[in-house]
């Protein structure tokens, strides 16, 4: 089904149909060939890069696509309808040019960002450590201060693009405390820095997720981003943004769900008829639209409200949270529309209903989600 959109203009609806165009061709064609054997899509990001899909929330100054968040989101659930894992790297690419756009300084931001945001720079984000998840003021990771810089010793985990990103947002500690934490633009490769095999995860096999081994590795002092001890401020508030791109592939991902169980329903013929002309069947069928559709809604109002300038921080974690759960369930119901075929792998929805689990989790669990929207009550 193609997604009925309002937009703020031609540009946008252009940029639209170009990403279908793109998606179509390059993610559609290839995404159950690299997800079956879990190989990474070589040079994808690179297409998606010359198209100017990897820059589009950043300003045109940088080489940015100069979009209000409400269109880049929708660009990012287009993505997702196609290919998940690709839609969550790119999402975690853009959450990565985050600190250096919104932290860094003139020079910083025009030495790094355009190779960033054309994709000759593919980024990843690395905040989370093994003992510190949704505690990310628990991170151990040190970054010394010395001489020509920063000695960085530590372990990282659940890193997207880890081994393949070309660099990070590094989040390490340079004081005690909450306000002891840094931020820092790493490179991809670098003495001392290795990385651990991929995880073996339920879903999104294509984009490997991995830890990371920092063993003294030195950085140069100018990949300092923002001051020393802003680096919690600097994650955070990339998070909000982050959490609507999840948003958005979450929706994606379950309107893909959605339109393989309605397209199966009018196939698959019981009693002398489509079962979607059951009762019982249409309704759990609009039940799942109604959901895909909310989903929508609420990431919209965050995007609008960013794109406005107004505090979002209480929408993100909203439109995180109903979006997620909402793919969690539609993709479970779009397993029970197909039956029997629906827990085979010959049908795409299995995969969805794994990938969508993970939705629930990242960029900050739909437990924290709910404990960021009760503390905004609180106020």
């Amino acid at each position: 089904m193609t997604v009925d959109r309002l937009l703020p203009d031609q540009d946008a609806k252009d940029l639209i149909e170009l990403t279908r165009e793109i998606a179509d061709k390059e993610l559609a064609r290839r995404v159950d060939e690299h997800e079956r054997a879990e190989t990474y899509p070589e040079g994808l990001f690179a297409t998606l890069g010359s198209a100017g899909l990897l820059g589009l929330a950043y300003p045109e100054e940088y080489g940015g696509g100069g979009q209000p968040y409400e269109v880049y989101l929708q660009v990012l659930e287009e993505l997702a309808m196609r290919w998940a894992a690709v839609a969550v790297a790119t999402s975690v690419h853009t959450l990565a040019c985050f600190p250096v756009f919104a932290y860094g300084t003139q020079e910083q931001r025009d030495r790094w960002l355009p190779d960033m945001l054309a994709g000759h720079l593919v980024g990843g984000y690395s905040l989370s450590e093994p003992q510190a998840g949704s505690d990310a003021g628990a991170l151990a990771c040190k970054a010394e201060r010395v001489e020509n810089g920063y000695r960085i010793t530590g372990n990282k985990a659940w890193i997207t693009h880890g081994g393949i990103a070309d660099f990070y947002a590094l989040f390490a500690r340079t004081g005690p405390g909450s306000r002891g934490v840094s931020c820092f633009l790493a490179p991809g490769a670098a003495p001392g820095l290795t990385f651990g095999r991929p995880e073996e995860k339920m879903g999104l096999h294509a984009v490997p997720t991995t830890s990371a081994h920092w063993d003294g590795a030195l950085l140069e002092a100018d990949r300092l981003i923002g001051e020393e001890g802003q680096g919690l401020q600097i994650a955070f508030s990339a998070l909000d943004s982050g959490r609507l791109g999840i948003a958005a592939c979450a929706t994606g991902l379950a309107q893909a769900a959605l339109d393989e169980a309605v397209a199966y329903a009018k196939e698959r013929q019981t009693f002398g008829k489509s079962i979607i002309d059951h009762q019982g069947l249409g309704f759990l069928l609009a039940d799942m639209a109604a959901a895909v559709d909310s989903a929508r809604a609420t990431y919209l109002d965050a995007a609008r409200r960013r794109d406005a300038g107004v505090a979002y921080s209480r929408q993100a974690s909203v439109a995180k949270l109903v979006a997620t759960d909402a793919a969690m369930k539609v993709t479970t119901d779009a397993v029970q529309v197909l039956g029997g075929y629906g827990y085979t792998r010959e049908f795409r929805v299995e995969r969805y209903m794994r990938e969508a689990k993970i939705m629930q989790i990242f960029e900050g669990t739909n437990q924290i989600q709910r404990l960021v929207i009760s503390r905004h009550l609180a106020k």
